[in-house]
């Protein structure tokens, strides 16, 4: 089979290691661009805005932690052959519960958020066109068309262009507001503000960059770039570490822009998308028409890459999680005919999920990819005349503060167990930062959970 470089993948030839190579560099850029969001790059700011360039290191920090988690998700696509969500299966049923629940109110919410945030920089750009829903609509309506009739090739190449938009206005912007270097160096250094909550709020800004569930879609990027064994092991690594670099430049050329356009100024922004058309209302008196403009720009490259991404990301995942559920299926009944060739799931034989089917794009033109596709773009939609409904919110934020969690401790469990080539397995650094991963977003979780309202949830 012929993969999206070039390369061939079969035969004894395809597990050689390929030297890495800065012209393989594709499903790095995607998760980047995917996972920093306009969310993320409002909680840099308003970081930067409260407590100028004290929590750099955090940010920093924030990189790293995720590099470990893209890093194992990818590694276990390549060393085993199989697919994250083939994994998880492997560890009871209980995982396939909380995804399928999970991406179900994730998408519906998410999808209104992701419609929304794109539109907003096209409504400040175009103001007397249409208005917020309508744009919303549209950019969600484009981004289905172009995920529906796109393999991850041409998806690829699109999100290049606009990662490339993105690194060039936050550059711009940090360049724009001249930084104070020394601060800037002096904020690696690990230390706390001096205000309540402070370590929460450090630990936010920490788990905060750069996404969540793209994190376990990067595998499948991985694989649909046409990387499907070991051979490819070291190209993963280097695109990996591209991605949380290009990640790191994003969210300190924000937090650059946070501690010396808005902290000195003593100016707040609202948290939110609204918050980024407040900075442009900020840099439009700061430093004109023009540079408010190039940074709606960049804004909306942030939000349309996000909602794009995950359009083909998450619905690679649910195509997965359906062909596995079929194949359980059929598994089930073979072993009712009392069929003694029926494979165990666990053993990775002939009925579990492989890189080669993703590799193939026939995922990408299957019925239930494009179904998740229309479910992350319509109903949505009601969302965006009705309101968010409030359980739903609360729900959405509770599983969605859970994923990282299940991502961190399930990758610690494979990835230390028979299920992975020894090779393969987790060496203790590996080990250490997906651990201190775990108990981060545990963390997180536990006070996302602890702050919703239950008592007006009943």
């Amino acid at each position: 089979m012929a993969d999206t470089t070039g390369n061939t993948t079969t035969g004894e030839s395809s597990s050689r290691p390929r030297k890495s190579s800065w012209k393989y560099i594709g499903p790095g850029i995607v998760v980047a661009a995917t996972g920093v969001g306009a969310g993320d790059l409002v909680a840099t700011l308003i970081a930067g805005s409260n407590f100028g360039y004290t929590l750099l290191w955090a940010a920093v920090i924030g990189c790293l932690v995720k590099i470990s988690l893209a890093e194992a998700a990818g590694r276990w696509h390549l060393s085993t052959g199989r697919t994250l969500f083939d994994g998880w299966a492997s560890l009871g049923r209980w995982t396939s519960w909380f995804f399928v629940v999970y991406v179900v109110i994730w998408g519906f919410v998410y999808g209104a958020a992701a419609m929304s945030s794109s539109g907003l920089p096209l409504q400040a750009l175009f103001p007397d066109v249409m208005g917020l829903k309508w744009w919303a609509i549209l950019t969600g309506l484009v981004g289905l068309v172009f995920v529906w009739f796109n393999k991850y090739a041409v998806f690829e190449k699109v999100m290049t262009v606009l990662v490339g938009i993105m690194f060039v206005v936050t550059v711009y912007l940090a360049i724009r507001v001249t930084p104070n270097l020394a601060d800037a160096f002096a904020g690696l250094l690990p230390v706390l503000p001096d205000e309540k909550d402070s370590i929460l709020n450090t630990l936010g800004l920490i788990g905060g960059v750069g996404g969540t569930i793209t994190l376990a879609a990067y595998g499948y990027w991985v694989n649909a770039k046409g990387w499907t064994n070991t051979g490819w092991m070291k190209v993963m690594r280097l695109d990996n570490r591209v991605a949380y670099i290009t990640t790191g430049i994003f969210v300190v050329a924000m937090l650059f822009v946070g501690a010396e356009l808005l902290h000195s100024s003593n100016i707040a922004i609202a948290s939110g998308d609204k918050g980024l058309i407040q900075l442009g209302d900020i840099l439009e008196d700061e430093y004109g028409t023009a540079t408010a403009k190039f940074f709606l720009i960049g804004f909306f490259a942030t939000s349309f890459t996000s909602l794009i991404g995950v359009w083909h990301g998450v619905s690679l995942m649910f195509a997965d999680f359906v062909e596995r559920y079929r194949k359980d299926r059929a598994r089930t009944a073979a072993a009712a005919g009392n069929d003694a060739n029926a494979t165990s799931g666990e053993t990775g034989g002939p009925n579990t999920a492989s890189g080669e089917e993703v590799a193939s794009g026939t995922h990408e033109k299957s019925w239930p990819f494009r179904a998740y596709l229309l479910w992350l773009t319509f109903p949505p939609i009601i969302l965006l005349f009705q309101g968010q409904p409030f359980r739903l919110i609360i729900l959405y934020g509770v599983l969605g503060a859970a994923f990282l969690p299940f991502l961190a401790l399930t990758l610690v469990w494979l990835l230390n167990s028979s299920r992975t080539p020894p090779e393969w397995r987790n060496g203790h650094l590996s080990n250490a930062m997906l651990t201190i991963a775990g108990l981060l977003f545990i963390v997180l979780c536990v006070k996302q959970i602890w702050d919703q309202p239950w008592s007006e949830f009943f």
